[in-house]
């Protein structure tokens, strides 16, 4: 087949790779019961009250969904203390960093992001023929504010912090945060992406939204696809000036964000029952799993996330194959640059004591005896 030159940029962009699902794992291994703990999803499931708005609300969709997203942005605007002209709705939130570099930069332009950290943030500036200035984390898996500063030059338009970070689960607090934007010029958009700060229960943890008022340009994004359970639906939101908001709109498709997801999301931001229910399993299973590693002489990056990230003394691609024929699914470091750790969320109790005890057999397995730490 005959087809035109290719966009150039198009060589430099890795496809994502998401976690192994369920169903491939029971068919690839013949197992009725498969835990995935891969993809850092809500063990509880959507909330109930989003299913039941779900359920009542199955006639609508032979219709085209509102493409202002009203009834969810009214709710957000009263739980947030914004104008709904600061608010954005996507597809994801994966959808908002590409429609941020969609509408801002050029081929050649720049941004600078943590390394590692979530994947798609190169991707948007890729797939738009920037480039990615990354800067490797600090031995202790903060963040490198100074070196990120440096990185910083006349092309730059972009600077991308994921807090908490993933896969690390480490957090810049809000002090920290707050002097690191004042030393960035004026023209330069700093993300901050909250996917997992509904989990965070550090009091230094950053007030974003009130930076929002430092006149600086700062797109703070947000996700349903985590504590709220809905990664099925796909949909998430920024929150930035009325002026940032309104040129992202230019690009955005017409009905992005379907009918099932403003509603499911509308109803989930009202039920801070279940909200309160996931973080406090999240809590417990923090708690347990790093009981759990210690006892094996393993000690995970201390998370304000919904996961852990841990050397396990083996080789993680190792190590994947025996966790799948053992029916739990996680995630190898060796994408993130560190082959001998794994990413790993937390499920419900039992979950977690069942991947304990198939860490504990894997690495056995692989040679490495109880008690005995990972090495780097």
């Amino acid at each position: 087949m005959d087809l035109p030159p290719k966009r150039e940029c198009l060589e430099e962009i890795k496809p994502y790779v998401p976690g192994k699902p369920v169903e491939e794992v029971k068919r690839e291994y013949n197992l009725e019961e498969v835990i995935k703990l891969a993809s850092n999803e809500n063990p509880l499931g959507p909330s109930p009250r989003a299913q039941e708005a779900m359920r009542e609300s199955v006639e609508e969709v032979s219709f085209y969904p509102d493409g202002n997203c009203y009834r969810l942005k009214r709710i957000l605007t009263r739980r947030m203390g914004v104008d709904q002209e600061e608010l954005i709705i996507g597809n994801g939130s994966d959808e908002l960093l590409k429609l941020l570099a969609e509408t801002y930069i050029n081929p050649g332009d720049e941004a600078v992001m943590p390394q590692p950290s979530f994947s798609e943030y190169d991707f948007a500036m890729k797939v738009m023929g920037g480039i990615s200035r990354f800067v490797p984390l600090r031995s202790d898996f903060e963040y490198d504010l100074e070196a990120m500063l440096e990185a910083v030059n006349e092309r730059t338009r972009l600077v991308f912090l994921c807090n908490p970070n993933n896969p690390t689960g480490t957090f810049v607090n809000h002090r920290n945060l707050s002097n690191f934007i004042k030393k960035l010029p004026r023209g330069v958009i700093v993300v901050v992406d909250e996917a997992y700060c509904e989990y965070a229960s550090d009091p230094y943890f950053p007030h974003s939204l009130e930076l929002l008022e430092g006149g600086h340009p700062l797109l703070v994004l947000r996700t349903f696809s985590k504590i709220y359970g809905l990664a099925g639906l796909r949909i998430g939101y920024g929150i930035g000036s009325k002026q940032l908001i309104a040129d992202m709109q230019r690009v955005r498709e017409p009905f992005n964000v379907n009918y099932m997801a403003q509603v499911a999301a509308a109803a989930a931001l009202e039920d801070d029952l279940h909200l309160a229910r996931s973080r406090n399993l999240v809590e417990e299973g923090r708690r347990q799993v790093a009981l759990g590693l210690e006892e094996m002489g393993l000690y995970p990056v201390p998370s304000q996330a919904n996961f852990f990230f841990v050397n396990i003394g083996v080789d993680s691609r190792e190590a994947f194959p025996l966790f799948l024929k053992r029916g739990i699914v996680i995630r190898t470091g060796d994408i993130f640059g560190y082959p001998n750790y794994i990413r790993v969320n937390f499920g419900t109790l039992e979950q977690n004591q069942l991947f304990l005890d198939a860490l504990k057999e894997v690495r056995e397995e692989l040679g490495v005896g109880e008690g005995s730490p990972g090495s780097g």
